[in-house]
């Protein structure tokens, strides 16, 4: 069994390459178990463990397992830590043991940019940052791999962590810092949203017409990164129903504050790669793609890396 580093998995996952494979995989369908859900209470505070399985019918077969420890920006270290466990689908052999960090950011940005590709307006130019940590700089490389921004901003709680961000970016894009969410959030284009929140960031009041909202951060019920008026505002759209109904924070307030039915959702990415439901209607619509992440986006980023890492060793 190979030990796959987060370098290997950074070298693998290029963009076009990510986004065409979840694409793909969206389109053609996996077995995708509802996930395992694990509160953890520990002597800092509440944190997760999630276990995420999926397997091709008749290829390969996987499982994640992710800490989520949100204390741990308070002590410099990543929130989300874990490991990719792939088999062959023959007999069931591990293949390789992945690592789980690089594989959960990339394919978190590569979906949203996905959803993004469909349900943006094509001449977006601001994209707003909302967070600024390594999810972030994940979802600014992503959808600038499919969009030409004029001006990319960046709004954070940590000031030191989005300026540490924009430095590292500085010379790719127009980047800059912005204090004042409401501001950057009624001139932006795209606002692709990463953090831990429990409380509503994004006011719907703030969206103009025509923009796309990206909620990625929030995956319990609990957490909202969005009030219920940016849903009623919205043409809502998700990763997968079953994590809309039974983790995505700001749809599930929205419901129970009544702005919002369940069935006002109109397309998952299922639906939206297979051409059974459309995305953007019009310039005007604005449209909300939230997600809480899914098993089958994980199986397809570590089929791209072990595919990618063994074409390589047989040049």
């Amino acid at each position: 069994m190979k030990m796959i580093s987060a370098e290997q998995v950074a070298s693998a996952l290029t963009w076009p390459t990510m986004i065409e494979r979840l694409r793909r995989t969206f389109a053609e369908g996996v077995t995708s178990p509802k996930r395992h859900h694990h509160e953890m209470v520990r002597p800092d505070g509440e944190a997760t463990m999630l276990i995420m399985p999926a397997w091709e019918n008749h290829g390969y077969i996987g499982v994640k397992v992710i800490n989520v420890f949100p204390q741990n920006t308070a002590h410099n270290l990543p929130a989300i830590s874990g490991v990719y466990l792939l088999s062959e689908g023959k007999h069931g052999t591990p293949l390789a043991c992945i690592d789980g960090n690089e594989l959960t950011r990339r394919r978190t940005a590569a979906a949203s940019a996905l959803a993004a590709k469909m349900l943006a307006r094509k001449d977006a130019k601001t994209l707003l940052l909302v967070g600024s940590g390594k999810v972030a700089s994940m979802l600014l490389e992503a959808h600038s791999s499919i969009f030409d921004f004029d001006e990319v901003l960046v709004w954070g709680y940590n000031k030191d962590e989005a300026k540490q961000l924009i430095k590292r970016y500085e010379n790719q894009c127009n980047i800059r810092l912005v204090d004042e969410l409401e501001a950057a959030s009624k001139q932006a284009d795209i606002i692709s949203c990463a953090t831990f929140s429990s409380t509503a960031l994004i006011k719907g009041e703030w969206l103009k017409p025509g923009t796309h909202l990206d909620l990625v951060g929030s995956f319990r019920s609990d957490m909202r990164e969005s009030d219920g008026n940016a849903m009623a505002r919205s043409s809502i759209f998700v990763d997968t129903y079953e994590g809309a109904k039974n983790e995505a924070g700001a749809i599930i307030n929205a419901i129970n504050e009544n702005f919002i039915a369940f069935s006002d959702i109109k397309a998952d990415l299922f639906e939206l790669t297979r051409g059974e439901k459309i995305g953007r209607a019009d310039d005007a619509e604005i449209t909300v793609f939230k997600s809480v992440g899914a098993s089958l986006e994980d199986l397809a980023a570590a089929i791209e890396v072990w595919e990618h890492i063994s074409l390589k060793e047989l040049d």
